[in-house]
């Protein structure tokens, strides 16, 4: 794995949009090129530090569940494989050494503006919003629950989608309201059939998801699917099951480190929660140590010399 890191791509195709870590650019009327950079972002704010081998991460363990979930949900995946990406697109051959191992190659789609996140656990904003008012999105939660405690059966718990700016979790019927009840139903059921399985076979290598979030999008004939990143560190929280302990908040093989750091500045008020602010190295070699560690632990591969 090579320390360089690659904050932004510029590629000589129509540029469709520019998120928080990756870019989307259109292929043609059909497909879409998403291009992971190593830009890091955290309680919705990029950071300016580039974490190596982040981008390549998140493309690669994506590609591994979409092939391995796609007899749960249909999802917009084609290819990660760099020679089949510039087959399709031989206008990127000078730069591959750029797009490879962090560039997919998707089915085009309309995103439907909400996250799906599905809860296993009680961490993060979830556990904040409990231990003040014992609700969630407003919902109230069973008395007496600790930090980090299992959630059986798993909440579906949707928020709203923010390219810049703070997503805010939001109720159930308020998503119906935005997508329409039928399809609402439709992405519950799959986001809740997508954890369940996700946590299952991650499970099997000792890994715990505690919560994640799935994004979905609609073909042009109307074909609803799984779309952006899958069972990621950035849209996940994996913790190992050696070590889990209700009560307390879990060591991780995701960005915890980030928001540890970042919950520290703010808490002693050296961060007001929106700048972006520059990062230690230790908490910068701390997040791509962890990242690739889980990426070898759930898909049981080594990490591609070439991404």
């Amino acid at each position: 794995m090579t320390d360089a890191t690659v904050s932004q791509t510029t590629l000589p195709l129509p540029l469709v949009r520019r998120g928080k870590v990756r870019e989307v650019y259109a292929v043609d009327e059909h497909a879409l090129l998403l291009v992971a950079s190593d830009r890091v972002s955290a309680f919705d704010v990029v950071l300016p530090n580039s974490v190596p081998g982040k981008g390549a991460v998140l493309t690669q363990m994506s590609a591994f569940w979409f092939r391995e979930l796609s007899s749960v949900v249909p999802n917009h995946f084609l290819s990660a494989d760099v020679e089949e990406i510039l087959e399709r697109v031989p206008s990127l051959a000078e730069y591959r050494s750029e797009i490879a191992g962090r560039t997919m190659l998707c089915r085009r789609t309309a995103p439907l503006p909400v996250e799906c996140v599905v809860r296993g656990y009680l961490s993060g904003s979830a556990w904040a919003e409990y231990a003040q008012s014992g609700t969630l999105a407003g919902a109230p939660l069973p008395a007496g629950l600790v930090e980090s405690e299992q959630l059986d059966p798993p909440i579906f718990s949707p928020a709203t989608k923010a390219e810049v700016g703070h997503d805010e979790n939001i109720t159930f019927q308020r998503m119906c309201e935005i997508v329409g009840a039928e399809t609402g139903a439709r992405l519950r059921d799959a986001s809740l059939a997508l954890y369940a399985e996700g946590r299952d076979r991650a499970g099997e290598r000792a890994i715990i998801i505690a919560d994640t979030k799935f994004e979905f999008g609609r073909t042009e004939d109307g074909t609803l699917l799984l779309i952006d990143e899958l069972l990621t560190p950035d849209s996940s929280r994996f913790w190992p099951a050696d070590r889990y302990e209700p009560g307390r908040g879990q060591p991780s093989f995701d960005k915890q480190p980030l928001r540890d750091y970042l919950a520290g500045l703010k808490r002693d008020g050296r961060w007001d929660g929106n700048t972006p602010v520059p990062l230690p190295a230790d908490v910068v070699e701390a997040m791509s140590r962890r990242y690739q560690d889980v990426f070898r632990r759930i898909t049981g591969s080594a990490f591609p010399e070439s991404a």
